[in-house]
């Protein structure tokens, strides 16, 4: 029997949006579907390895050691395995909250993650609703051995994270960075095995999933990399560390709560350093924590005090303060934080005098939900190498991308003429150039990609002796079709133009 393939899964796993389609607002269905792939893939693979022991050492030895908790990655209580669920006839929702309850007691890792998914809503998740749910679900085996690749799950996971975020528009894709963003940013930024990535608004984990990815696609050993990070929102929290736990990707501590106003990221009282931070925190974020900021016990915000209506530079300055002494960030922001003055220049100010800014990176419009406006990325070193010290390099990448009905997207080779820009640390024409901070100190410290790019196209020099001869000679073959054309009109007896 043939295995099942990605685009199968993908496939299935969309059509299952369909059953909710009219019970349920669309940018809810993602709760509800990743639970229900989680505690199926959990339930399979718990299923394949019991037999497997009990086939190995039979049925007295088998039987103890099946058993034992200790003999699987997630022990799965009765009440959380699959055909148990599939019994109840009624009260489906309260069976499927009861699993996910199980499964948490029984699994320290789990703690936290699956309770917050309620099916018990029985205005909108009837009965009928939810079996219909469960019997889609169980056409899929999603043991190891029936699955083609062994990453599978994962990627069919990223899948739907975008497929939601593209269905539900704005509010299902807040927590969503394009991948194609996000993959610039990790060859941006170049994370290396052994290190540890962090990333401080981490929403569904896609950033420190594609380190991992960066890391195996260099040839070193993935499973080197420790994850961690921090998610305000509990929902997607839970996404998060579904989405790492499917990667098998269990080295990883990522933490419930608000990053700026109560960082659980610490050691010893201070903050915890990592080699490279990665994030796309809220634009213009109002209300993100300034009173506890003024109070910060960490020391954060050495540069300055953001704004009370635009949190940006708090988690700019919450990143750096997170870098260990060789460390490297690659963070997406609006482009008002290059060039608003106030508190926020100050702050822009410290960090260019400091030396932390290596590049600043001009994005296209359009390529975010929820908002159209252009976005740039700023990487940060705290160690440049020596050609670097005291220069920026800005590169402006606002004009080529693909251009798509919702989004525009960018494309491989976008992606490859940026990071091979940034590598290159030289002048290309109209694209890319170092800028000294001399020359940024005396611009007020503006960092305004068009400051210092200039891409406007040189006009051309206008011949008037040509223009002249090409009026000459349009005029003189005007006056000889209309001699042609009176020819034609006086056979027909008509008079002339």
């Amino acid at each position: 029997m043939a295995q099942l393939s990605l685009q199968e899964l993908e496939s299935h796993l969309w059509k299952s949006a369909d059953i909710l389609r009219g019970s349920v607002d669309s940018s809810d269905y993602k709760s509800y579907i990743f639970g229900l792939l989680f505690l199926k893939r959990l339930s399979d693979v718990f299923e394949e390895h019991r037999h497997e022991i009990l086939k190995e050492h039979g049925d007295e030895i088998g039987q103890i050691l099946a058993t034992d908790q200790d003999q699987y990655q997630f022990f799965v209580p009765e009440a959380a395995r699959w055909e148990a669920i599939r019994k109840h006839a009624e009260n489906i929702g309260s069976a499927i909250n009861v699993a996910f309850e199980s499964l948490e007691n029984e699994n320290v890792t789990l703690e936290g993650v699956l309770t917050p998914i309620d099916f018990n809503r029985k205005e909108v998740l009837t009965d009928s609703v939810l079996q219909r749910l469960l019997q889609h679900f169980a056409l899929l085996d999603l043991s190891n051995a029936n699955l083609s690749e062994p990453d599978m799950l994962g990627r069919a996971y990223e899948y739907l994270i975008k497929m939601f975020a593209d269905d539900a528009g704005k509010k299902g894709g807040e927590f969503y960075t394009p991948t194609k963003v996000v993959e610039l940013i990790v060859k941006l930024i170049k994370p290396q095995e052994g290190m540890r990535v962090y990333d401080p608004t981490c929403g569904s984990g896609g950033m420190l999933i594609q380190s991992v990815d960066y890391v195996k696609s260099q040839g070193g050993k993935p499973q080197s990399l420790s994850l961690f990070g921090q998610e305000k929102n509990l929902g997607t929290w839970s996404i998060a560390k579904m989405n790492l736990l499917l990667h098998n990707l269990p080295d990883h501590r990522i933490e419930k709560g608000d990053t700026i106003r109560q960082p659980k990221l610490v050691e010893d009282g201070e903050i915890m350093l990592f080699d490279r931070v990665i994030a796309n925190p809220p634009f213009s974020l109002k209300e993100w924590g300034r009173e506890e900021a003024e109070h910060d016990p960490y020391g954060r915000f050495q540069f300055g005090i953001p704004p009370k209506n635009a949190g940006d530079y708090a988690f700019v300055q919450h990143m750096i303060a997170s870098l260990k002494a060789d460390g490297v960030a690659g963070v997406v922001m609006p482009h008002g934080i290059l060039f608003r003055g106030g508190a926020e220049g100050k702050i822009r100010q410290g960090l260019l005098e400091s030396d932390f800014i290596e590049a600043v990176v001009g994005l296209p419009s359009n390529l975010f939900y929820g908002t159209g406006i252009p976005a740039c990325i700023l990487v940060f070193n705290r160690n440049k190498e020596l050609k670097r010290k005291g220069n920026v390099l800005f590169i402006a990448a606002e004009t080529e991308f693909q251009e798509g009905k919702n989004q525009n997207t960018l494309r491989d080779e976008d992606v490859i003429k940026i990071v091979s820009a940034l590598s290159a640390y030289v002048e290309i024409e109209k694209y890319a150039r170092v800028v000294s901070i001399e020359e940024i100190r005396n611009n007020d410290y503006n960092l305004s990609i068009t400051r210092y790019i200039d891409k406007s196209e040189e006009e051309k020099q206008v011949d008037l002796q040509v223009v002249i001869q090409d009026i000459s000679n349009i005029e003189k073959k005007h006056e000889k079709i209309k001699i042609k054309l009176n020819d034609y009109l006086r056979e027909l007896g008509l008079g002339e133009i």
